[in-house]
């Protein structure tokens, strides 16, 4: 039988107690007109006195408080059960406007009246969301840094000082700390299935959410405030974010057979998967991907706990000790410096490994689990494309952990594709990857520069004669020999003899270049280091390009307005002038950055003393770009001392390269 179907619980036995069977324990039928007055507003101190206290130090005493308060949480649930939606509406809705989510908790209370416990599971999660984002806008009536975790907001100074330390600790004794029931992380790390979270507790935040919005009116009107709700997050690019071929009903009725037979899925978590894709089906894609994350992290901590043989961090860690979480469970190492048997276990680590980092955990990415449990996207207008690669993702961790007899599940012709494009995916959102995408850009905008709007040529040839061109076509020169310093290290048949500038620093080369697959999982940090300085370096070229850009078209147009002064229209031939070596000096600078892409990872593990002189220069490269990003900017429009500087650098750099210090030759 797999382990999947033995495990009963993810609950340790002291937090299974705690949540299960404590706030039980007491019988004493609790009458609701204690806590709720005639005309519908909570009774705070009456709520507040449930909470008991040690007398050490007068911190809360939760496992008193949980007992306390249990009987008045079934008072609330009772009280909701009697009231129909419309009664409920009129007397609370206007109590949820300060969440800016008033329409999530009156479907919180529709779930209530059928007690379906993965609906009232689901119900929780959203709940504990919107409530943590609005606690976070009041926050910052008084404060300023909004605290990123739920048990710092609850414990700040900010909270108490509008609604009261009182009322606060009654609400970390349901969400928020470690040491009370905190439900908020049980559920959202995958910990507790749907049976295991009493209904009771969820009407008991309904009606504390309502409380504070009373509380808080008062407060305002005091005070005068007003309280701003930040603005959601929106996923923008989407287009980036698609791996997984569009899912249909037929494809999802599929993995809802994988669900019931694959070792990826603990049978008593079975309803949240059941929900997830039926979720999906109904373009629920908020719902769909709040039920399924949890299960993705509960599904790898399987994996992780068997093959790195420590079980016993399956369960729900106590307060005194950590959870086994998705961040842990993507690291290279464990705790003990033991190298992590996860990816291996996958197969394809990179695959999974790379999915997960990008959507999850990426500065740059998605970030999906944090911006849904932290309240910060829209529920109602979550995009399905974000939805489907979730769901897609979830598909083939089914498949891949699923007996050999379900092969015909396996291979079947809508399951292949996303088999297919699990296999083949490369990190998006990573650094290294981010990079990429920045040198393609910005050799985009500079592959532009021969379609400005310009002069007559013979304008610009007087200019030169005049002036004379000795310099720029030096420049020019320059850049070429470094080229060829650089051949032997680029794809073959990529250089024309007759121009070898414009042939090797083209955008097709760059784009070949940055198609090579680079390992970016577990970049070690002098790696990561690099890669810091070469995305500011490929910044700053990129701002070169747009300052160069807007400045040719505005010269342009008050040249042929004949606006310019004479001494503005003396600049702007100089500025014609110095893009002719300016192009490939910048374009050259892309490709450098691109070829260290291939080698990085070996030079800074075979050779950190001449890492550490490689990455001196590049800082050099780097100073050499902000200043031309000053040197061009329409303020200061100083294309003499533009060359000047594009010689000193040209020059460092072939100074580099000759002594075979470039990370290429490092490798």
């Amino acid at each position: 039988m797999a382990l999947s179907d033995l495990v009963t619980t993810c609950l340790s036995q002291p937090v299974h107690y705690v949540i299960c069977k404590l706030g039980f324990e007491k019988k004493d039928t609790y009458d609701i007109n204690n806590i709720l007055s005639g005309n519908g507003e909570v009774c705070w101190q009456a709520v507040t006195e449930h909470v008991c206290y040690l007398e050490s130090d007068q911190s809360v005493n939760y496992i008193k408080s949980i007992r306390s308060l249990g009987p008045v949480c079934e008072s609330v649930n009772l009280h909701f059960k009697s009231l129909t939606k419309e009664q409920f509406a009129i007397q609370y809705a206007s109590w949820f406007h300060w969440t800016n989510c008033t329409e999530v908790f009156l479907e919180v209370f529709d779930v209530l009246q059928y007690t379906e416990a993965t609906k009232v599971a689901l119900g929780l999660m959203k709940l504990t969301s919107c409530l943590e984002r609005a606690l976070g806008d009041v926050y910052l009536l008084k404060g300023t840094d909004c605290p990123f975790l739920l048990r710092d907001l609850l414990a700040s100074e900010q909270l108490a000082d509008v609604f009261g330390q009182a009322v606060m600790n009654v609400l970390r004794v349901f969400i928020g700390s470690p040491y009370g029931l905190n439900l908020r992380n049980v559920l959202w790390h995958g910990f507790a299935s749907p049976q295991e979270i009493p209904a009771k507790y969820c009407a008991m935040l309904l009606f504390l959410t309502a409380g504070l919005g009373q509380l808080l009116e008062t407060y305002l009107l005091q005070t005068k405030c007003v309280l701003v709700h930040r603005p959601y997050v929106i996923f923008v690019s989407l287009e980036e974010l698609d791996v997984f071929p569009d899912l249909n009903n037929e494809t999802l009725s599929i993995a809802e057979e994988l669900v019931k037979l694959s070792s990826f899925v603990l049978k008593t978590m079975l309803p949240f998967w059941i929900a997830a894709l039926t979720a999906f089906k109904q373009s629920r894609y908020a719902d769909s991907v709040i039920l399924l994350l949890p299960q993705l992290e509960v599904g790898l901590r399987l994996l992780f706990t068997t093959t790195n043989k420590c079980p016993n961090r399956l369960l729900t860690a106590e307060s005194s000790a950590l959870y086994t979480t998705f961040d842990e469970m993507l690291a290279k190492h464990l705790d003990n410096e033991d190298v992590n048997q996860l990816p291996v276990v996958l197969e394809e680590p990179a695959m999974a490994s790379d999915f997960l980092w990008d959507f999850l955990n990426h500065q740059e990415g998605p970030r999906v689990r944090d911006r849904l449990s932290h309240g910060e996207i829209n529920l109602e207008t979550f995009p399905r494309e974000v939805a489907n690669q979730i769901v897609g993702f979830a598909i083939t961790l089914l498949c891949r952990f699923s007996d050999k007899d379900m092969s015909s599940l396996q291979e079947h012709m809508l399951i292949k594709p996303l088999m297919k494009c699990a296999s083949c995916y490369q990190s998006r959102f990573h650094p290294i990857s981010q990079l990429k995408k920045q040198v393609l850009e910005c050799m985009k905008s500079i592959h532009l520069w021969p379609e400005l709007p310009t002069v007559p040529e013979e304008q610009v040839q007087m200019m030169k004669r005049l002036e004379g061109n000795g310099e720029a076509n030096t420049l020019i020169l320059m850049t070429s020999e470094i080229i060829s310093q650089l051949q032997q290290y680029m794809p073959q048949n990529c250089c024309s003899s007759d121009d070898p500038v414009q042939s090797v620093l083209s955008e097709r080369l760059l784009m070949e270049l940055c198609a090579t697959r680079i390992c970016t999982l577990y970049s070690p940090r002098p790696v990561l280091e690099v890669v810091v300085v070469l995305r500011k370096i490929s910044t700053q070229c990129h701002q070169v390009s747009q300052q160069v850009t807007a400045s040719a078209g505005l010269r342009y147009r008050q040249w042929v307005n004949k606006t310019l002064r004479s001494r503005q229209r003396h600049n702007y031939l100089r500025m014609l002038n110095s893009i002719t070596f300016l192009s490939p000096v910048l374009r050259l600078i892309l490709l450098l950055i691109t070829l260290e892409l291939v080698s990085v990872h070996s030079v800074c593990k075979k050779n950190p003393f001449d890492y550490q002189q490689y990455l001196k220069f590049l800082k050099s490269v780097l100073q050499y770009a902000e200043n031309l990003v000053t040197y061009t900017s329409p303020e200061k429009n100083k294309w003499d001392e533009t060359m000047e500087l594009t010689n000193k650098a040209l020059l460092k750099i072939r100074k580099i390269s000759d002594r075979k210090l470039m990370l290429m030759h490092l490798a």
